[in-house]
Parts: C-alpha cells; sequence; structure tokens
C-alpha cells in the first residue's frame, strides 16, 4: 500500500504544478501570462525540492513538514478554483486529503530530516 501512496504522491505533485501553470495562461494575458505560467510552478517546485523531497537539501518534519505540504497542495487548489474547475479542484482537493491521511496511517511521515 505504500507504493500506491507514493504514485499519487507524484500524481499529485505534477498535477500540483500542471494547474499552476493552467491557471497561469487561462487567466492572464502577454508576459504576465509566461511569467507566471512559467514562475509560479518553478517556484513551487524549487521549495517543494528544497523541504520536501525525499533528497531534500534542507529536509524538514512535521508540523512545518505538513504546513508546507498544505501550502503547496493548496496553491494548485487556489489555481484550479481560481480557473473555475471547480470540480477538478475538490477532486484534487479530495485526492490531496487522502494520501496525507495515508502518510499518517502507513507510518510514512519523517521522524526525523534524512541527511
Amino acid at each position: 500500500m505504500t507504493y500506491a501512496n507514493d504514485g499519487l504522491r507524484f500524481f499529485l505533485e505534477l498535477s500540483m504544478l500542471a494547474a499552476l501553470a493552467y491557471w497561469g495562461f487561462s487567466e492572464h494575458e502577454g508576459a504576465v501570462q509566461w511569467l507566471l505560467a512559467l514562475g509560479s510552478p518553478l517556484l513551487v517546485a524549487v521549495v517543494w525540492g528544497a523541504f520536501l523531497a525525499p533528497k531534500a537539501s534542507h529536509p524538514t518534519v512535521d508540523p512545518v513538514r505538513l504546513l508546507l505540504e498544505v501550502a503547496a497542495f493548496g496553491s494548485g487548489l487556489v489555481a484550479l478554483l481560481a480557473s473555475e474547475r471547480t470540480v477538478l479542484g475538490l477532486a484534487f482537493a479530495g485526492l490531496v486529503a487522502l494520501h496525507l491521511g495515508l502518510t499518517f496511517a502507513l507510518g510514512q511521515r519523517p521522524a526525523q530530516p534524512v541527511p
């Protein structure tokens, strides 16, 4: 079951980045469109890689880790809602809640930072 939850997490990470890019392209025009469509997923990916990825340069543990995950996944939800993709946003939020709940139930939360 842990592999399935890891797969779900990867799917959600990619979906979050896609939602941010979609929001940037669909809700804006001109140079701002390109800046937000490319910059917002890049910014979230940098934060994710630095603090949340399995080989993060600055790994975190709960409660900071959970707050960063909720903020990152929340940015994807907000992007979908702002793009008027409410049903997709709610489905995304439900899958994020399922994933995060499973990380606790399956003991997948790191107890200490991995160097």
